[in-house]
């Protein structure tokens, strides 16, 4: 159905912008053939979640809406064909948006699903110089471009979508007994190692948010996204390549996450963050940057990954980072309202409130303040959720975050993840 590419490293050298911001809303479009068809049901998908509900353990809270909206957003968002449409940003499509359907479609037993969103991945996001495929991850951004055809618009990766999908690969492979799936994983790893990691002072091996030439703007400074940081994932890869030191990654990111908090004056992550690698001080990026050094849309995928990372493999770092640096958001909470950004001051930067904030940070909620977590769906989460969607029936990036969120950890088996 796809077919593995073959490998050979490059060096990308066109800047790669967040794959995550607040989004304004936006009619979906119609014209050629290339654009998105709403609606339309994918293989195998039904209007009675029916099936999908079966393979939720009984005992998973909420278990009847996880299978209905993700039965709504693949009938939404996902084409025909395979691709996770956004339409909030032209109706593109990101390596991001097809990796959160597949981690969706394996954690909630739809194959029919992940087959079609992979096979649309892998034929139209191959990364390519003079028509030849450079190495096996995604191209971040695909969509209309300026002559008016569709197809990759940047070429560039973005880690955290390559992360996604190598981590839904694998749970597939161990799930579906599908050897083709690892493979393909495998594959990923390798490229993903050789060009998304990078080691500096004293051997510390970092993640990078994509390619070198984007993010390492000179010899001693980083540009790192923690939110990009998946110990979980790092846990899973390290259990099937062997040859890389995938670990590394778990105690640099952990490294990360608590030395640059100390940016925020009240002890949230931000979207974006400088590393000095000669000094190991951290720094916000600069003013004249597109990225910005806040907490934000991005940041709040922080709260969901070390929550997989505690209850998925009892990591008592990711349940010290929640219990601290989620004071201040507590704090907030006590008066019933969250900002959607928030500088490093402390200081709200909207009037408006996130429902994926909420959604993120009810997983962490449920392991640090159970009550807190309870109140957020019950006042923030649920009040938004209608006919399958949350919020505007446009809103891609909401769908995603208030589903991961609200799906238990504990819903995923334990043998697919050892």
């Amino acid at each position: 159905m796809w077919h593995f590419p073959k490998v050979a490293a490059i060096a990308c050298l066109i800047g790669l912008s967040a794959c995550v911001s607040s989004y304004s809303a936006a009619n979906p479009k119609t014209s050629d053939e290339q654009t998105p068809v709403a609606n339309v049901p994918t293989e195998g998908s039904s209007q009675n979640p029916t099936g999908l509900l079966a393979d939720l353990p009984e005992s998973t809270p909420n278990r009847e809406l996880l299978a209905q909206s993700w039965d709504s957003y693949r009938q939404r968002f996902i084409q025909s064909d395979g691709r996770v449409i956004d339409y909030e940003a032209s109706d593109r499509s990101t390596s991001e948006g097809q990796a959160y359907a597949l981690l969706r479609a394996v954690m909630i037993n739809d194959p029919a699903s992940f087959a079609l969103t992979l096979n649309w991945s892998e034929n139209n996001l191959q990364r390519q110089v003079g028509g030849k495929r450079t190495d096996s991850l995604w191209a971040w951004k695909w969509g209309r471009k300026e002559d008016g055809n569709w197809g990759v618009i940047d070429s560039n990766f973005a880690s955290d979508g390559d992360i996604d999908a190598i981590t839904a690969l694998t749970l597939a492979s161990r799930r579906w007994h599908q050897p083709e799936y690892l493979k393909l994983a495998k594959l990923k790893l390798q490229d993903l190692w050789n060009l998304s990691t990078i080691s500096k002072t004293q051997g510390k091996r970092y993640l990078l948010p994509g390619p070198v030439a984007a993010f390492v703007p000179d010899a001693s400074t980083l540009y790192l996204n923690p939110s990009y940081f998946a110990p979980y994932a790092f846990r899973i890869f390290a259990q099937v390549d062997p040859q890389h030191d995938w670990l590394s990654l778990v105690d640099s990111s952990y490294q990360v996450l608590e030395d640059s908090t100390k940016l925020s004056r009240v002890g949230l992550p931000s979207d974006w963050v400088a590393l000095n690698t000669k000094t190991g001080k951290y720094q916000t990026l600069p003013a004249s940057s597109t990225l910005k050094s806040l907490y934000s849309f991005d940041s709040y995928r922080v709260w969901w990954r070390l929550s997989l990372d505690a209850t998925w493999f009892n990591s008592p770092q990711a349940q010290r980072y929640l219990v601290t640096s989620t004071q201040h958001l507590q704090k907030l909470w006590s008066k019933q309202s969250i900002p959607a950004l928030i500088d490093l001051q402390g200081k709200p930067l909207v009037d408006y409130e996130a429902t994926s904030q909420y959604a993120m940070l009810y997983a962490a909620m449920q392991l640090v303040e159970p009550a807190i977590a309870q109140e957020l769906l019950m006042k923030k989460i649920l009040p938004q959720y209608k006919q399958g969607i949350w919020g505007d029936q446009s809103a891609y990036y909401t769908q995603n975050l208030a589903w991961l969120g609200l799906l238990p950890p504990k819903a995923i088996p334990q043998r697919l993840l050892k």
